[in-house]
Formats: C-alpha cells, sequence, structure tokens
C-alpha cells in the first residue's frame, strides 16, 4: 500500500479517512474492487474527501453523479447521470440487458425489466473497466432516487471482482440499499486540527479569544470553520445546528447583491441539472443581463458556472433556494418548465410546474398524473406516487382530487412504504367517496394493516370492501375476499383468515357463476375432503383458466393439501417460468422458494439448495429478506440437531415479531420431522400436535404423518388414532400414490398389520418424495426386525440406509444403520457429498456450469458479474479436487 502524504488544507486531521480511501483504490487497481460509503453532517469534510479520490485517481476512468433534492422523484435520474460517458459500452452487453439500460433512460420506449438494471450496470461498468480501474463518484447521495439508490447499491454489493471503486458521500440517515455497503462515519475535527486548518488558511488573521470562540461553535465541523469568520467571530453564542448556522453564512453573502444577481442564483438553486443550456435561456426569459449577473454571482463564491453549473457545495444551493421568497421560487420553476423540452425531458418539466403553482391546477395536475404513468412504465413506482399526491394536492375538482390521492396510496404501498400510504388514506378519509372509491379504500387499508406487522385489520378492511361492492359488483366483491386469503398466504399471516372470509362468503349475495376457490374452501370446510376434492381439483386445474395463474399461493397450498406432489410440480414450474419470462420478482421467489420445497420433500437437497441460492440473490436484488420456510424445511429434513434447532429458534423470534402463523407452523412441522429422525418422539409429538393444530392448508395435512409416528412411540394410541383417521380421510380422496402411501405407512405403525406395512411399500415405489419412500422402508424393516424376522427385514433396511444417506438426510440415514447394526450386519459407510463441500452459491453456480452453461449465463441467473462467477469456480474446483468444467459433470450431485 502507498504512502499517504500527510494532508493538508481542508483534509487536516483525515489521516484515517484517506488511508481508507486509498486502500480501496490499491485493491480496485488490482481487480478487487468495493464500495465505501462517506457518511456525515453537512460540510463535514465528505465532498473534499471524494475531491482527493477524484485527484488520486488521474490514471482512472471517473464517472461522477450527484444527488439532486429535486430529483429524488425521477427514476433511475442518478443511475443515468453517472452513466452517461460509458453509455456506448451498452453494445458489449446482452440485449436483454441492454434494452434494460435503454428504457431506465427514457433512450427507448417500453417498461424496464427492473430485475436486470442493476446486473446490467454492473456488466457496462466493468466493461469500462477492461482498459484501465473505474472510480464512481456520486456525492449527495441521501437525495438518490430510489430507482438508482437501489440499483447503485447493487453494484456496489457486487463489484470484488472488478477494478471498478464506488464512493458516495451522504447525510444520516442512509438511504435503503446504500445501508448494506461499507460505511465510514465522517466525524468533526480534534480543536488541534481544527486550529491547524484555520492556521492553513493564511489569508485569515484571526484573534485568539476569537480563534477558541470559532474552534468551539463549529465542533469539529471543517467547512464550519471556513465559512464563520466570514460573518465575523464576534457576538453572542450561536446555539443553532452548525449546518443552519453555515447556511445562514452562505445567505450572509447574497445581502448585498443586486435583485437581479439573487433572481439569476435562485434559478440556478432550483435548476438540479446543471444545464446551462436551461439556466441561460431561463434567465433570458426573465430579462436578467445574463453577462454581468454571473460575473457577479460568481464573485460570491457561492457558485461556479462552466460546462456545468456548480455551487460551491450543497448548503449553498439549499441556502440560495430557502433565502429566495416564495414567489420568486415560484417564478424560477416557471421559467425553467417553459424551457424544459416537452419531449424529450416531459417529467422534469411537469415537476417544475408543480412546483410553480401555488394553488389549485387541473391542467398541471393532468400532466403530473402522465407523468406518474411514465414514471409507472419505467419502474418508478416511487416516482409515480410522488407525482400522484402532488396530482391530488393540485387537483380543483374532488373527485380527481381524491381518486389520484387514492392511486397515490397504492403507488405507495407498491413502493414498500405503508406508512404514507396510511396518511394518505388518511387525507380521504372524511371525503365525499362514492362506494366504489369506499370499496377501493378499504382494499388499500387492508392492504397497508397486511404490510404491518402490529396491524391484523387486513382481512377486516378487505371484507368490508367486497361488502360494498356486493350488490354494485359481485364477482369483484368474491374477487376481494380471495384478494384477502391470498395476501394472508403471501405475507404468512393466514391464521384465523380462512374462517373469517369463508364466513363472509357465505352470507353474500348468490349470483350463477361456475364454481370458484371460495366454493370449494367452503365445501372442504363443510363436507371435508371426500366431498370436496373433485371440485378442487376442477377449479384448481381448470384447461382454461388454472388457479395458480391469479392465486398462486393458494393453489400451491391445496396441492399440498391433496399431497399431489406432481401437481405441486407443475404449479411450481410454471411460477418459475413465468416468473423469469415476466421479471415478476414476487411469481420467481414464490416459484424457486417452492421449487426448494419440493427439492426438500423429494430427497434432492443439492436442487434445494440451488433454489434457496437462487432466491436469495433476487431477494438481495430487490432489497427485501429471503423467504425462510423452505430453508427451515431442508434443515429438517437433513436432521443435523444444533443447526436446525438454531435456524428454528431464530426463525421463530423472527415468526412471533412479524406475526406469521404460517411460518411458525413451517417452524412446528419442522421440528416434528428433526426429532422424529433423531428418534426423540416426545419432542416430535409436542411439535407436530402444535403444527397439526394451526390447521393450516398443505402443513397440518404434512404434519399428521409425523403426529401419527411420535404418538405411536409415546404410547399416545388415541392420539395416533385420531390423527390416522384424518389422515386416511385426506389420503383416501386424493387417490395420489404419496397420499395412499404415507396413510397406509400410518396405519401400519397404528394397527402393527404388516400387510399396511406392505401396501406403504409398494404405494410410495411410485411417489416422487424419497423421504417418504424410505421412510416406508425403513418402519417396514424396524417391525420385521422387532417380529424376529432378522433375515426379511435386511433387505428393507438397507434400500432405506441406502436412499437416505444417499440424499444426505443424516438423522434418519442414522436411524437405518443402528437398526442394520442390531441385526448384525455393518452397514456401509457413504462418502460426503459434494453439496457438503460447498456453499449454496457455489453449489448453484457448479450445476449450471456443469449443464453447460457459461459464465455470462450463469452471471445472469445469480446476478453476479461473471468474473465473480469464475473466481467461484476457482473456489469449486479447489474443494472438489477437479480441474475442468467437463470434470464436474462426474462429481454426484452436480452432473446430469
Amino acid at each position: 500500500m502507498r504512502t499517504t502524504a500527510a494532508p493538508r488544507g481542508p483534509l487536516v486531521g483525515r489521516e484515517n479517512e484517506l488511508g481508507l480511501l486509498d486502500e480501496l483504490t490499491d485493491a480496485a487497481r488490482s481487480g478487487r474492487g468495493g464500495a465505501l460509503v462517506l457518511r456525515g453532517e453537512p460540510g463535514i469534510g465528505k465532498s473534499a474527501l471524494l475531491d482527493h479520490a477524484r485527484g488520486a485517481a488521474s490514471e482512472w476512468r471517473v464517472l461522477l453523479a450527484s444527488g439532486a433534492e429535486f430529483e429524488r422523484e425521477l427514476p433511475f435520474a442518478a443511475l443515468h447521470q453517472l452513466c452517461v460517458p460509458v453509455l456506448g459500452h451498452l453494445a458489449d452487453l446482452p440485449v436483454r440487458h441492454a434494452d434494460a439500460l435503454r428504457t431506465a433512460f427514457g433512450l427507448t420506449a417500453g417498461t424496464p425489466d427492473l430485475f436486470r438494471i442493476g446486473l446490467a450496470t454492473l456488466e457496462m461498468l466493468a466493461s469500462a473497466a477492461r482498459d484501465r480501474p473505474l472510480l464512481c463518484v456520486v456525492d449527495d447521495a441521501h437525495w438518490l432516487d430510489a430507482a438508482s439508490a437501489s440499483a447503485l447499491s447493487f453494484v456496489g454489493r457486487r463489484v470484488s471482482a472488478e477494478p471498478v471503486a464506488m464512493l458516495f458521500a451522504l447525510r444520516t440517515p442512509t438511504p435503503g440499499g446504500l445501508d448494506e455497503l461499507p460505511v465510514l462515519d465522517v466525524g468533526g475535527l480534534s480543536d488541534v486540527d481544527a486550529r491547524a486548518l484555520l492556521a492553513a488558511q493564511s489569508h485569515l488573521l484571526i484573534d485568539e479569544q476569537v480563534l477558541g470562540r470559532l474552534v468551539a461553535e463549529a465542533r469539529g465541523n471543517p467547512l464550519a470553520l471556513l465559512e464563520l469568520p466570514r460573518s465575523g467571530g464576534y457576538g453572542p453564542p450561536d446555539t443553532s445546528s452548525v449546518p443552519a448556522r453555515i447556511e445562514r453564512g452562505f445567505q450572509a453573502r447574497l445581502a448585498h447583491l443586486s435583485d437581479e444577481v439573487r433572481l439569476l442564483l435562485t434559478v440556478a438553486s432550483a435548476d438540479p441539472t446543471g444545464d446551462p443550456g436551461l439556466l441561460w435561456p431561463a434567465a433570458g426569459r426573465l430579462g436578467v443581463d445574463v453577462p454581468t449577473a454571473s460575473v457577479a454571482a460568481a464573485a460570491t463564491g457561492l457558485i461556479e458556472f462552466s460546462t456545468r453549473i456548480r455551487f460551491c457545495h450543497p448548503l449553498a444551493r439549499s441556502a440560495v433556494y430557502r433565502a429566495a421568497r416564495a414567489g420568486e421560487r415560484y417564478t424560477a420553476h416557471r421559467v425553467l418548465a417553459e424551457v424544459t423540452s416537452a419531449i424529450s425531458d416531459p417529467d422534469r418539466r411537469a415537476w417544475h410546474r408543480a412546483q410553480a403553482t401555488a394553488g389549485p391546477d387541473d391542467d398541471v395536475a393532468a400532466e403530473l398524473a402522465r407523468s406518474a404513468q411514465r414514471a409507472r412504465a419505467r419502474g418508478g413506482v416511487v416516482a409515480a406516487a410522488a407525482f400522484l399526491e402532488r396530482a391530488g394536492e393540485l387537483s380543483q375538482d374532488a373527485t380527481g382530487r381524491v381518486q389520484r390521492t387514492l392511486e397515490a396510496a397504492q403507488a405507495r404501498l407498491g413502493a414498500g412504504d405503508p406508512r404514507r400510504a396510511a396518511a394518505l388514506l388518511g387525507a380521504v378519509e372524511n371525503a365525499v367517496l362514492d362506494e366504489s372509491q369506499h370499496a377501493y379504500a378499504d382494499l388499500l387499508r387492508g392492504q397497508v394493516a397486511f404490510q404491518s406487522h402490529h396491524d391484523h385489520n387486513g382481512p377486516a378492511f378487505m371484507i368490508r370492501a367486497a361488502r360494498r361492492l356486493a350488490d354494485l359488483d359481485p364477482d369483484r366483491s368474491r374477487r376481494c375476499l380471495l384478494d384477502a386469503l391470498e395476501m394472508s398466504l403471501l405475507v404468512g399471516r393466514a391464521s384465523g383468515v380462512m374462517e373469517t372470509v369463508l364466513a363472509a362468503a357465505r352470507s353474500s349475495v348468490s349470483t350463477p357463476r361456475p364454481p370458484d376457490a371460495l366454493d370449494l374452501l367452503i365445501l372442504l370446510k363443510e363436507e371435508g375432503h371426500r366431498v370436496a376434492v373433485p371440485l378442487i381439483r376442477q377449479v384448481l386445474d381448470g384447461p382454461d383458466n388454472p388457479l395458480w395463474i391469479e392465486r398462486p399461493a393458494l393453489a400451491l397450498m391445496l396441492a399440498g393439501e391433496m399431497w399431489d406432489p406432481h401437481l405441486h410440480a407443475t404449479i411450481t414450474g410454471w411460477l418459475t417460468r413465468t416468473g423469469r419470462e415476466s421479471g415478476s420478482p414476487l411469481l420467481l421467489r414464490l416459484g424457486l422458494a417452492h421449487t426448494g420445497s419440493h427439492g426438500v420433500f423429494a430427497g434432492d437437497l443439492g436442487s434445494a439448495m440451488v433454489a434457496i441460492a437462487e432466491e436469495e440473490a433476487i431477494a438481495e436484488v430487490i432489497g427485501g429478506p429471503p423467504l425462510p420456510f423452505h430453508r427451515i424445511q431442508m434443515a429438517a429434513m437433513r436432521g443435523r440437531r444444533k443447526e436446525a434447532l438454531q435456524l428454528f429458534e431464530s426463525s421463530m423470534i423472527a415468526a412471533t415479531a412479524k406475526g406469521s402463523g404460517l411460518l411458525v407452523a413451517n417452524i412446528h412441522w419442522a421440528a416434528a420431522v428433526l426429532h422424529n429422525g433423531l428418534a426423540d418422539h416426545p419432542a416430535a409429538l409436542d411439535a407436530a400436535r402444535q403444527a397439526v393444530a394451526a390447521g393450516d392448508l398443505f402443513l397440518a395435512s404434512f404434519a399428521l404423518p409425523e403426529l401419527v409416528e411420535a404418538a405411536v412411540r409415546c404410547g399416545e394410541t388415541d392420539v395416533a388414532a385420531t390423527a390416522l383417521q384424518s389422515l386416511t380421510e385426506r389420503a383416501e380422496a386424493s387417490g395420489t400414490a404419496t397420499g395412499l402411501g404415507v396413510a397406509a405407512l400410518a396405519r401400519g405403525l397404528v394397527t402393527g398389520s404388516e400387510e399396511q406395512y406392505r401396501n406403504a411399500v409398494e404405494h410410495l415405489q411410485r411417489s416422487p418424495l424419497l423421504p417418504y419412500r424410505a421412510r416406508a422402508h425403513l418402519l417396514y424393516g424396524q417391525w420385521l426386525r422387532r417380529e424376529g424376522r432378522r433375515r426379511e427385514c435386511r433387505p428393507y433396511l438397507r434400500t432405506a440406509h441406502g436412499l437416505l444417506s444417499g440424499a444426505g438426510l443424516e438423522a434418519f440415514a442414522q436411524r437405518a444403520a443402528d437398526e442394520l447394526r442390531a441385526t448384525g450386519e455393518r452397514p456401509r459407510s457413504r462418502s460426503g457429498h459434494t453439496y457438503d463441500q460447498l456453499t449454496m452459491q457455489e453449489v448453484h453456480i457448479a450445476r449450471l456450469v456443469a449443464a453447460g452453461a457459461t459464465s455470462n449465463e450463469v452471471a445472469a441467473r445469480l446476478f453476479i458479474s461473471p468474473r465473480t462467477v469464475d473466481a467461484h469456480l476457482r473456489s469449486v474446483f479447489r474443494k472438489l479436487g477437479v480441474t475442468s468444467r467437463r470434470q464436474l459433470r462426474d462429481q454426484p450431485g452436480l452432473g446430469a
């Protein structure tokens, strides 16, 4: 690492910060990129550190961007600003990724593939860094638009294999996404360093007493140390914040300026682009003598006029804007709107018009509504919400004002901001709404409640919406009820919701129509599985409109309830394909999560790991937590006590905090499986009872065989018999080989009938669920051994041990091994699994490569760069002792 010279001027006292910047750039220079967020109060020296990094990177390619207070609502504005100099590298990207960026930046029409914008940006920056390292510098990042912040934080987390360094400077709090990057809190200077900084400004001759007061009042803020002397160091102590005093100091420079110069500065402060092509025409429309006024403005030191208009500091821009009278600000925005192109930049023009409007204006409101449509089409949900919110405020017509406010609330929900959505709904609470608008508002209130961990009124609001629509639109009314049920499943809080929804459905107006999901659920509840299953199959797998197209979560639960793994796999495959094709993170994550579950239930832990790794990658892309239930299920089947119990404990804490009854039920089911595998049947009995008692679709059914086995082993015959009866009803109604086999096995446990054990083995031979097939062999072999039929039991126990150990189901495999030893046979030892040596992401990469995927194809799937893929592959080769991609195909669990 190079030695950093002692800092001078504004960088006095910043040795530690400069050392970290040098470490970042040195690493990036050698191909190990990274990102660093400089965080601190205004004037603390973040911009000076950024300037140092730019100056030290003379041989680098440097990209600059700056967040702007007035551009926070324009999607991808800051990302576009950063990427403009390297847009020529779009040609190096895969077509789909290049198209995503072109549409995001408004270079082509269409809706951008939001899923791929972060990866496309990463690829474009990596391409631009091929010849020389790349430094990306983003100042005022607290004002980044949400879409840009998300994309840039994604890139910052994934540049570790690229010669790219990223620096962000921002105030607190850190915007979402950027808070996941390494953060350096830039604090104030010590008194010694503060005095050294003042001494370095040779033109300042300050009395010692005044010097002491300046140091005390500046509180280590470098900009305050340099600006406060300009406004005098005498007078009573100032108790206001340092940034406020700095801003007043900047405003003091305006005091003796002419109205014309102040007006020019106000227009400049109102334009976040810093584009002279906008400022000079706007000033001209106001009759400003541009040559004379610009010289006087520049003389203040507040602003620099060049190829880009730049204020000396963000606080200077803010100071000028705040110092202007309201009428002056309206005038500035009006002329900026007039000179902004309605064709190439319609949204910024609309926003300036809105800022120039003090009272209601339906024309401006309509223009903002059109901007909201464009923003939504480009994936700028936050921007759409802001445009609609302002459009509602400016709407003179009461009906339009209410409708736009409701749409703004919906957009805020889509942007993950339920608090603001609730505030907007509160704003129309006392307005005159028609019945349809009342229903719309109740639906939104329900969605707000569902997104709040502590508000359980979601179903009640959505049911109230359904009742409002019962006479107006019966079909929509029923959709509201199904929306409540589907959303409860998606957010994991379905416990008790189904009963409430079905009660409302029973009392709703009956109209002639084909049976729907509400009908089948009512029938299932009132008449049981034997009566309801034919209708479930009719609605679930309808040839024209399968239920999973509109209600995928409910469809998956019903497929599991019927013990139909083939149908579950069909729905899961459709979700995953459709999610990939459409770019819908909701569908793809749900599909991957259930792909992971199917892998667990099928005993293919490798495919489960692949699905978990990809779902986690997508969760990181969109900035949400990964879905937990498939990981919990895998831990249960794998059977490692300590690892599983730690995961169950942490997940239970999270589930309880969020009120996620479905996750709680998943944990109970998983604990029952784990403890049955470990032969800790009392613990399994307790967990299975709780899982069954919850009564959730899918989970309660799959917990019944665990309850039967645990109850039999604990001597709880009545509990076992009751559970068997419920399981038998479900299995016989479904008629699937899996259901019939699991029920026969449970019946064998309860009755001790050899015929039932044989039936279980026979049925489960036709099931894709390996763990249940293996457990049938294990339990039948165990029964035979206890009957004293040692020779007959061994083939079944060998088969069980082979299946269980081969799949990596360690606890159940150990049970089979113990049974074999009890017969006097030594079980064959199994070598470790390939995936035991690799991380989940490495398993995913190795499987894709073994199937013939290129590094670019793997990168696109996992939202990482090709260089990162190659780095992971080197780790995989080392761990597995192979030297080529072709050899991966021969590794157990990786090849075809």
